[in-house]
């Protein structure tokens, strides 16, 4: 029979508690009962009514920790209500629930935890993010390139919405993909600009590219073949598989270690609600992307370090800020430049081209994701300039490069490079996470 700890709380009357624990324990076994607040209907220190052994704690959070501790149930079920556990406060105590593997479930609602189906025996390092478009793929790309160049051998296994039906091997450390490259790709039905594919090209590693649909609140995919790739990742004979997640979904593979990524500009609501702080019991480090304005202003970015800290004390966090790279010089040349950056940032990036590459930049476009507006955009300077930056996302091959091509503007793509704000240490932080997956995976896990 399963094992369960119950949640109870003062708002309801004691017998009513009992009778309903004794109904749970005819399909499970109830091994204690966390009470959770309210006062209103209960005398404090008359636990003996329940039943069960109760625990209580200085917070519902407490008390529920100590719980799971203790009995190291299947189950949390949630038998408190409104006022007691607001929809936020359900949440959190679920994120505690999830992180220790455990299933939360309430009267119209279960959240199971991501459940890894494959343990590999390469160490692996997870990098996972709060959503989409938070920069989890340039991050990603920056530490596999980061741990190439100090000898690390290294494979990428990127999941992504637009990835193959079959897991795809790319061996970026021993061919150099090129523009003309992905252009074919596209052509042949691909999606070009997959998260595979920029990791090879902006890290010259070897990548596995897999697919997934569906994302749930805690990460779980409805349908991925992630699986199947990192096992083949893992008959590679690298030093580390790197594991990347998509938009807010977690691999559903066993990390060794594990980085989360958060969109400054999501704000704190995404670390304190929702399962923001089940991805941050998951996570060894954090990286706050995008610490700018007019993305954040540095009160904001402030604020959701600190609330960071609160909930995870002592976990190390990074600020950064993403600059573009272009791959091939531009030194000279009229640019128009393409990227799915925050429109009011555009003007910064252009700046920061035509000072470190020696471009013009004409014209910019935040519509690298909508293909309408991209097309009218580059309609728009049509003759005006000599290179089309983009980064490699959304429609960067199947429409600036198919443009390019089509009209005989030279495409280049640029990567998106995460430089830490003040003295904050991220090479410090990827050194320490590599040594981290490294030793917990040479003891078969963490």
């Amino acid at each position: 029979m399963s094992t369960v700890v119950a949640l109870i709380d003062g708002e309801h009357y004691p017998p009513v508690v009992r009778s309903a624990l004794a109904a749970l324990s005819s399909e499970f076994d109830v091994v204690t009962a966390a009470f959770v607040g309210g006062t209103e209907k209960v005398d404090s220190g008359n636990d003996e009514v329940y039943g069960v052994p109760v625990i209580r704690g200085a917070t519902a959070a407490e008390a529920l920790s100590e719980a799971i501790a203790r009995y190291r149930p299947h189950a949390v079920v949630d038998l408190s209500d409104e006022p007691v556990l607001s929809a936020d406060d359900r949440f959190r105590l679920a994120s505690i629930a999830l992180a220790h593997g455990v299933e939360y479930r309430g009267a119209d609602f279960t959240f199971s935890p991501p459940r890894a189906k494959l343990d590999l025996r390469t160490p692996a390092l997870a990098i996972i993010g709060t959503g989409k478009r938070v920069g989890k793929t340039a991050v990603s790309a920056h530490v596999a390139r980061w741990l190439k160049e100090r000898g690390v051998d290294v494979v990428v296994v990127a999941m992504g919405r637009g990835g193959p039906a079959a897991p795809e091997l790319i061996r970026g450390d021993e061919v150099e993909l090129t523009t003309a490259d992905l252009l074919q790709l596209a052509k042949q039905g691909k999606h070009a600009a997959s998260d595979n594919y920029e990791d090879a090209m902006m890290s010259r590693v070897t990548t596995v590219g897999c697919r997934r649909c569906g994302g749930g609140l805690a990460g779980e995919t409805f349908f991925s073949n992630v699986a199947e790739g990192a096992r083949l990742a893992d008959t590679l004979g690298k030093d580390l598989v790197v594991l990347e997640g998509s938009g807010a979904a977690i691999p559903p593979v066993a990390a060794d270690a594990t980085l989360l990524v958060v969109g400054a500009g999501q704000g704190v609501r995404y670390v304190e609600g929702y399962f923001g702080p089940f991805r941050l019991a998951r996570a060894d480090g954090v990286v706050v992307a995008g610490a700018e304005e007019p993305v954040a202003s540095a009160a904001q970015v402030e604020a959701l370090v600190a609330a960071i800290e609160r909930i995870r004390p002592g976990v190390p966090v990074v600020r950064t800020v993403f600059r573009p790279r272009p791959l091939e010089p531009i030194e000279g040349a009229r640019v128009f430049f393409a990227s799915t950056a925050p429109e009011a940032l555009l003007e910064r990036l252009g700046r920061h081209l035509e000072a470190a590459y020696g471009c013009e930049v004409v014209a910019t476009s935040p519509d690298l994701s909508n293909r309408a507006k991209l097309r009218d955009a580059i309609a728009a300077v049509a003759g005006k300039v000599d290179v089309y930056v983009t980064e490699l996302k959304a429609a960067a091959i199947d429409v600036v490069a198919a443009l390019g091509e089509e009209m005989g503007v030279r495409t280049v793509l640029a990567d998106n490079v995460p430089e830490p704000v003040g003295d904050d240490d991220l090479d410090g932080l990827i050194g320490a996470l590599h040594a981290l997956a490294t030793e917990r995976g040479g003891k078969g896990g963490a």
